[in-house]
């Protein structure tokens, strides 16, 4: 009987397919745990998008496997259907076999769901890699004269992407990744972006809650008042105008602006340099 055959082999190709893909999420996180640390963790810095390439990482090994999975799947059906492996079900009733292949298609459909899920989750964290990369290595052009950057500063209220350091003052940057067309451009205002091609805008509030907390826990650390700027970067958009004095939005292309945008106030003796830069090691090691 046809059914009894497509249940057989549909039958032995999902438990090994199953068998398999326990067997390959079990060995990567064991792998993940064993070599999560870096040899010379001390003295190795979170680079540009350190948390977007590592969770790229976890995202591509994890769409891997669901993807050999799926292949295992197709050459084992194909194996049990010509092995007929129809003599497993001989004389079964027809609704038993119906249910069982009702079964294994749920199991198919929450498989290939997975699947999509991962490569669309896989695609937009790409982009946001592509993005926080680009504008560190923009900020690398900064680092001149005893100015050191940081990426991805921990917070009690969040990561900043980006951290200036240096005589001339402080700066958080945080990067908004927004996919664009030609000739767009954001613009900033209030406590929104807004965008020339869309009416959805995008708040500011977790970075400005962000910022204001890192300049909280620079002053604590210091004994006294120091002034933490906000940057706002959207790579790939023009700048319009903007109305927050509070932040200041910028491009890959406009970054380097960011050395102008300090008055005398903001200024740091050596010492409390020094104190910064060795506070934010601690933090931004790979250990």
């Amino acid at each position: 009987m046809e059914l009894e055959a497509i249940s057989g082999a549909a039958t032995v190709a999902l438990t090994s397919t199953v068998v398999f893909l326990l067997v390959a999420k079990t060995w990567n996180v064991v792998s993940r745990s064993i070599g999560s640390s870096p040899s010379f963790s001390d003295r190795i810095m979170h680079e540009a998008a350190q948390r977007f390439r590592d969770e790229l990482d976890r995202l591509s090994s994890s769409q891997s496997t669901y993807l050999s999975g799926a292949l295992v799947f197709v050459v084992l059906y194909i194996a049990a259907y010509t092995l007929q492996a129809k003599h497993l079900f001989v004389g079964y009733p027809s609704w038993q076999l119906y249910s069982l292949l009702g079964f294994l298609l749920l199991v198919l459909c929450y498989a290939a769901y997975r699947l999509a899920r991962t490569v669309l989750a896989r695609y937009e964290m790409k982009f946001l890699r592509d993005a926080n990369v680009a504008i560190g290595h923009q900020l690398q052009q900064l680092s001149v004269g005893g100015t050191r950057i940081f990426h991805d500063v921990a917070t009690s209220a969040g990561i900043v992407d980006h951290v200036i350091i240096g005589q001339k003052g402080l700066y958080a940057v945080n990067v908004v990744a927004r996919r664009t067309a030609k000739r767009a451009n954001a613009r900033l205002r209030g406590n929104s972006i807004e965008y020339s091609n869309s009416k959805v805008e995008s708040p500011i509030v977790d970075i400005a809650a962000k910022t204001a907390r890192l300049q909280k826990e620079f002053r604590e650390l210091l004994g006294h008042k120091v002034r933490v700027r906000s940057v706002i970067a959207v790579p790939g958009w023009d700048i319009g105008e903007q109305s927050n004095d509070e932040h200041l939005l910028v491009n890959e292309r406009t970054i380097a602006m960011v050395g102008g945008w300090n008055d005398t106030n903001d200024h740091l003796m050596n010492e409390d340099v020094e104190i910064l830069k060795n506070e934010l090691l601690s933090r931004c090691a790979r250990g």
